[in-house]
């Protein structure tokens, strides 16, 4: 069972990263066909289970990397089409851009860096559960 705070945590991140998600959406919608068995975005409740992108995280306890705990980002595209590598080092970039900019937001007085390493994206620093978790 985990802690509210670790919930409400989990939480706020997962807004972030719907934030997100919803630019992507916006930015490159028509580019690249859905996959068939995807529901076009806005259809279900969770914009993980909609549309063109999934863009989350999963906490990595940091094994074997130099910035320790933290959560390695995912970004997955639902289309058949061959999406090309610039293009998702694009999308890619933009994402750390963004998380760049609206970690501080989502996580005030929180020391959270965005860093690359071994091709993929962390988000790692002070990761406690204290209180400084945003209301919104």
């Amino acid at each position: 069972m985990r802690s509210r705070e670790a919930m409400q945590w989990e939480e706020t991140l997962k807004g972030v990263f719907d934030s997100i998600d919803a630019e992507l959406e916006t930015e490159y919608s028509g580019r690249y066909s859905l996959h068939p068995s995807r529901p076009a975005r806005g259809i279900t409740a969770n914009p993980e289970d909609d549309g063109l992108f999934n863009v989350g995280a999963a906490f990595s306890a940091g094994f074997g990397s130099k910035y320790g705990p933290g959560y390695v980002v995912e970004i997955r595209l639902s289309t058949l089409i061959n999406v090309p590598d610039e293009v998702r080092a694009e999308i890619k970039a933009k994402v750390f851009q963004r998380l760049e900019k609206q970690l501080p937001a989502a996580f005030p007085g929180k020391e959270l860096h965005v860093s690359e390493e071994n091709g993929v994206i962390r988000i790692h620093g002070d990761l406690s559960l204290d209180d400084c978790v945003s209301k919104s």
